[in-house]
């Protein structure tokens, strides 16, 4: 059976080296990381990271607590899922999934919270292990997330482009860090063009937006255009805006927000703004990682230390489909 000696001196490599890219890649040259990995490949060694952990007190476990009520096979969390999985695979930790934060969720290394809500973070402050948030949050955690009010910003841009000469917000019932950010981008957008904001606010459901549209359709001006908040709020308008036999997108133009397949499933297709889950997914469980490897040993009363707080913004991307003007110029 190979050893980890047996690797250094097929790679030519000190066995610091070999531990290194094994149990901290990030601070090793991507070029030293093929040599080990090729050594390893070549003699088929195979790290033993349970008895690593073992040694070491740890789980290899990270525990990813989803606190919106949402199904987790909903398309946006499946994708987030695949960039946190992806990331932890690659460093040999198992990642399990839990949706109830009060529940007895066992030991493990670290945190990754996304759903977080003004009411969970007192929860949340209990937690005893490395912590990083998915959404931006005022409770200065550590957090991964796409710019917000660029996104909105984006969208309400391109409306006013497309000549549209209402722009209307529907949001999410929230009192929520990106639900802010995100009707900050279209208020300030609007503003700066000499226009007057109107935000509807709604639960993040599309049967809610669909019977506002039919039950105001009387108050709607052909060449509107609604910004929504989300991918879900906006078929809710697709749907409202065809039940009631107006124009998608002469008359009426409609831009989501998330870009998670019900963007595409859609029809006519959504013009969205779209967010790098996966790659954010990634981002935050690499993030974590890293403050898992840098940890000290903490306490029960362990109070997170945030006064070098990550704030890591991901540019969203605005993709043009069918339910705005200009769809075939893109």
């Amino acid at each position: 059976m190979a050893t980890l000696n047996d690797v250094a001196k097929l790679a030519n490599v000190s066995k610091m080296t070999v531990s290194r890219v094994i149990n901290h890649p990030e601070q090793v040259t991507d070029e030293l990381k093929q040599l080990v990995f090729k050594a390893m490949k070549e003699l088929n060694y195979q790290p033993n990271f349970a008895a690593k952990a073992l040694a070491a007190n740890t789980t290899r476990i990270i525990k990813l607590i989803i606190l919106e009520k949402v199904d987790t096979v909903e398309p946006y969390y499946a994708t987030l899922l695949m960039g946190v999985a992806q990331e932890l695979n690659e460093h040999q930790y198992a990642l399990q999934v839990v949706t109830q934060k009060n529940a007895d969720i066992g030991d493990c290394d670290g945190y990754l919270i996304t759903g977080a809500r003004h009411d969970d973070f007192a929860w949340i402050d209990q937690l005893n292990r490395p912590t990083m948030l998915f959404g931006e949050n005022r409770h200065n955690y550590d957090y991964v997330d796409s710019d917000n009010k660029y996104g909105t910003f984006l969208a309400t841009s391109a409306a006013i482009n497309d000549g549209y000469e209402e722009i209307i917000f529907f949001g999410i019932e929230l009192k929520e860090s990106f639900e802010y950010s995100r009707e900050r981008g279209y208020m300030d957008t609007m503003q700066k063009d000499g226009r007057n904001p109107q935000i509807v606010r709604f639960g993040n459901h599309s049967s809610e937006a669909q019977n506002y549209v039919e039950n105001h359709w009387h108050e709607f001006k052909p060449n509107t255009c609604f910004v929504c908040s989300s991918d879900r709020l906006a078929i809710g308008v697709e749907r409202g805006i065809q039940h009631m036999h107006g124009n998608i997108p002469d008359e009426f133009g409609i831009i989501g927000f998330d870009g998670v397949f019900l963007d595409q499933i859609a029809d006519p297709k959504l013009t969205t703004v779209k967010q790098p889950v996966m790659t954010m997914g990634s981002k935050v469980a690499a993030l974590l990682l890293q403050k898992i490897n840098l940890a000290l040993p903490m306490s029960e009363d362990h109070d997170p230390d945030r006064n070098n707080r990550v704030e890591v913004m991901f540019s969203p991307e605005l993709i043009r489909r069918q339910t705005t003007r200009n769809y075939h110029r893109s």
